[in-house]
């Protein structure tokens, strides 16, 4: 199916999908995917029907943080695409398509067919909230999908410290630019506790995804400490949200409780209008 073809579908919103939230960080490194995928696994505890869209084409994550590296969808007759699914969500990513140490070189028109597609030919079925993990940057694909998708709002994670924070505020102006509204701010990495005295060090610093909240006039969520269970569950493909939901994994469950009320306080999602100062 043509790229233009999928985003004039797209644009209509997904069929079956109530809500759409993109988890952005304009920045690598800083820990969004695992964010995504502990949100959306905390979102589903809510009795929701909750799946994942990897929209990271260059450097796609979600099928090891999911434990589904060796997996692939099914492609039926009509060419939809069949979601996997693990720990209760649905999943899509182009990780499934392509072997994990393959690079993939494509120039910007190829990247926003390969999102358009992956929004327009996955079989999603029914489901309350699609949770998109949006790749690094303020791009090509950031556009693709606010222009096909009628988001019902972003959420930006940053580490604390400064080099992080400029591009966090660059992605939430980017949402504000294009009228999605930015439902708040994590500080991923917040802080570490010592597990021999039990002192707490900022290691990148502290509060400053806060202030950046703060100075857009938009939630701040929440802090995620930097713990090793974290880093490890996700090396694993066995998110902490799973492993353990009342320990390290309880900041997600909090977090998404905000969200969640957010959302569906909202009155639903709302067409973006992209402006140019």
């Amino acid at each position: 199916m043509a790229a233009k073809k999928v985003l004039q579908q797209a644009s209509k919103g997904i069929a079956g999908v109530k809500h759409t939230l993109a988890v952005t960080s304009a920045k690598g490194g800083v820990g969004k995917s695992t964010c995504s995928i502990n949100l959306a696994i905390a979102l589903a505890a809510k009795q929701q029907r909750v799946g994942i869209l990897d929209a990271d084409i260059f450097g796609p994550s979600i099928p090891k943080l999911m434990n589904l590296t060796y997996h692939k969808p099914e492609v039926r007759e009509d060419k939809k695409i069949v979601p996997l699914q693990n720990y209760g969500l649905k999943v899509m990513s182009s990780g499934f398509i392509v072997p994990q140490d393959k690079s993939i070189v494509w120039r910007g028109p190829m990247v926003m067919g390969a999102v358009n597609q992956l929004l327009g030919d996955t079989e999603w079925g029914e489901l309350d909230i699609l949770v998109i993990d949006m790749p690094p940057g303020t791009g090509d694909t950031h556009l693709s999908i606010t222009q096909a998708l009628n988001l019902s709002g972003a959420v930006v994670v940053s580490t604390p410290q400064d080099i992080a924070l400029i591009d966090a505020r660059r992605g939430i102006h980017m949402f504000n630019s294009v009228n999605v509204p930015v439902l708040g701010v994590i500080e991923n990495m917040s802080y570490f506790i010592c597990s021999n005295c039990g002192t707490q060090h900022d290691i990148f610093g502290h509060g400053g995804a806060e202030e950046t909240a703060q100075d857009f006039d938009v939630p701040f969520l929440g802090r995620i400490p930097l713990h090793p269970q974290i880093r490890s569950g996700s090396d694993e493909g066995k998110p902490v949200t799973i492993v353990q939901p009342e320990g390290v994994g309880a900041p997600y469950f909090e977090i998404a409780d905000l969200i969640y009320e957010k959302l569906q306080a909202g009155d639903g999602p709302g067409g973006p209008e992209i402006t140019m100062d």
